[in-house]
């Protein structure tokens, strides 16, 4: 069942989204701030059991210096620097165990998977903690934690915890720094598209059914989880409506897609409910770069799955090589 504006509607829809004025100079403090702690990179090999990949403990500085972990995945058999995709999680989602994520490095790319911090105790397993969270009251889950200024909001820590990613991933010998795609589904394609922006020069993005996009929509027409703890927190602190949209407004990532121009590969799934298709062509169609959308019309949140996986192959083989 579709569950938002007829197709031929979605392929028009460019709303405008909020925007504060100092938008790009909050951005770039956040961004200057964390490059002040200086990057020391730890790769420690671990045996996970696979005989064709190598696999690498990561550790990183994310925001404000915190220690953030991932997996580094590199094909044996390879030689000189290689191609990588920097991936994030989904929503509750950690950077789970090495044999889950298997797809780019067995196509022969290196691939370093962030761990989402606070994260992943509902899907993938996950390592790494928030030292930052300012213990301020928040519906369940992660999206209102700190939602009253965007200095202390969640998702401010974890959108430079994903630009951060990008420049440890370039620490390392085998990785071409040339040749970076970010890449996610669901929150993580929310987060690649912060990344596109904040990161230095990606080379290609795949945002898969991207979540964080649009709020002011979502809220208006879906109730679905995780878009359903705003709803729950501002019905309970009705006073602090505004504060919540204005520390949304530098969140939205329509508002980071407008700032990237690195090619990118956008899925939507028309009976997706969780991100609703208007926030994605939303997204889309704000995207400062080259922006493909893979529309799947009788999907919902999986976005293509596994066939959109191939595309995914083929986008990275085009722009990465």
């Amino acid at each position: 069942m579709h569950v938002d504006l007829p197709l031929e509607q979605l392929e028009r829809y460019r709303p405008e989204v909020a925007e504060p004025d100092d938008f790009d100079v909050f951005w770039a403090d956040q961004v200057a701030a964390a490059r002040e702690h200086r990057l020391k990179t730890r790769y420690e090999p671990i045996d996970a059991g696979l005989r064709t990949v190598e696999v690498l403990d990561v550790s990183f500085p994310g925001h404000a210096g915190a220690a953030i972990r991932g997996w580094l995945l590199l094909p044996r058999h390879t030689e000189g620097p290689l191609p990588t995709v920097v991936e994030f999680a989904s929503y509750g989602g950690g950077r789970g165990l090495p044999h889950e994520r298997l797809l780019f490095s067995a196509a022969g790319y290196a691939h370093l998977v962030m761990d989402t911090r606070g994260q992943g105790s509902s899907s993938h397993v996950g390592s790494t903690a928030d030292p930052d969270d300012p213990g301020s009251p928040a519906a369940p889950g992660y999206l209102t934690r700190g939602i009253g200024a965007p200095a202390t909001a969640y998702y401010t820590r974890l959108f430079i915890d994903a630009a951060r990613a990008v420049d440890a991933a370039r620490t390392h010998p085998r990785v071409d720094p040339e040749r970076i795609a970010v890449a996610g589904t669901s929150q993580g394609g929310g987060l690649a598209l912060a990344a596109a922006h904040l990161a230095e020069r990606p080379a290609a993005v795949l945002a898969g059914v991207p979540f964080l996009a649009h709020f002011r929509r979502a809220l208006e027409i879906t109730d679905e989880q995780p878009y359903a703890e705003l709803t729950e927190y501002c019905r309970t602190h009705r006073d602090e409506v505004d504060a919540v949209l204005t520390t949304l407004s530098y969140l939205d990532v329509v508002n980071h897609a407008k700032r990237a121009t690195a090619p990118a590969l956008i899925s939507v799934g028309l009976a997706d409910a969780v991100c609703p298709p208007s926030t994605v062509f939303a997204a889309h169609h704000h995207y400062g770069g080259r922006s493909r959308l893979s529309v799947y019309p009788y999907d919902g949140h999986d976005g293509g799955g596994v066939h959109h996986d191939r595309e995914r192959l083929g986008f990275l083989t085009q722009h990465l090589g």
